[in-house]
């Protein structure tokens, strides 16, 4: 009797193990995050904050214009709170956009910059600064920090685009037959030293959707939302996934939906 007590003592201790480790694992990740955040002054997406605002106001382009009559759903030129309600149905264009499709739509009908350049190589690689339309959407979100998503989605294309962006996020394709969910479907998932949200739960979307863009340290320069999934697409080795494309808009659309009610942030920093 004595030696099977022993030995189901062994063996609890050792199935146990795992997850303390995890356990520990976490609480320093949590640490190491909560010190990067503590003071928001240190964060350099600030500087890109900065940069984008004087690229708002600067006559640029071609037509020598800037994007100060650039209508974000508030009114031409109304920043403050914009980011919040955002992606909407804009009847100029006749489609629903995000902050960073919005943009970049202004940039090419009120500026004159020509869309093909613009969306050709529209994310930096590591060590560079974020690009002009990524900076603008980093000063687009700063205005909109301390809010909440509140995006109605009521419009008959904006309810379209949820449901486009649920069922991307569902299915399953590429060469490694992955789909969003691979990663982001379970809670307390991880690769390395990199969470992975659980992003169709609302808790855990209303937790982080809100912190994009986002400053991350791994590749020393801020990440838009639409470069998080040009990334996510890369890492499953999907086609290469166009800034303002219908499928980025669904997608966000999609986890924005799922982040109703949660604070925004941006621009947070991340490992």
């Amino acid at each position: 009797m004595k030696v099977s007590r022993i030995a189901l003592a062994l063996v609890f201790a050792l199935s146990a193990a795992p997850a303390i480790a995890q356990d520990a694992t976490e609480q320093a990740l949590e640490k190491y995050r909560r010190m990067m955040k503590e003071d928001p002054w240190s964060n350099p997406a600030l500087l890109d904050v900065d940069r984008g605002e004087s690229l708002w106001t600067a006559a640029r382009g071609p037509n020598n214009a800037s994007l100060e009559k650039c209508d974000l759903g508030k009114g031409p030129g109304v920043v403050d709170g914009a980011f919040a309600e955002l992606p909407r149905y804009f009847t100029d264009a006749d489609r629903v956009m995000d902050a960073e499709t919005r943009i970049l739509w202004c940039m090419e009908k009120l500026q004159g910059f020509n869309k093909a350049d613009l969306v050709k190589r529209p994310h930096p690689g590591g060590g560079q600064p974020v690009k002009e339309l990524g900076a603008i959407a980093t000063y687009v979100a700063s205005k909109s920090n301390g809010m909440t998503f509140a995006a109605k989605f009521e419009h008959a294309k904006e309810k379209d685009a949820v449901d486009f962006g649920k069922a991307i996020f569902n299915r399953r394709s590429g060469p490694f037959d992955f789909a969003c969910t691979t990663c982001h479907a379970e809670a307390g998932k991880r690769i390395r030293l990199q969470g992975l949200p659980y992003l169709a739960d609302p808790k855990e979307a209303k937790a982080v959707i809100g912190e994009w863009p986002a400053y991350r340290v791994s590749s020393t320069h801020v990440m838009t939302m639409q470069h998080r999934l040009y990334d996510c697409y890369w890492q499953m080795r999907m086609p290469e996934l166009e800034l303002g494309s219908e499928v980025s808009v669904a997608l966000i659309s999609y986890l924005v939906k799922n982040a109703q009610g949660g604070e925004i942030t941006a621009p947070s920093i991340k490992r």
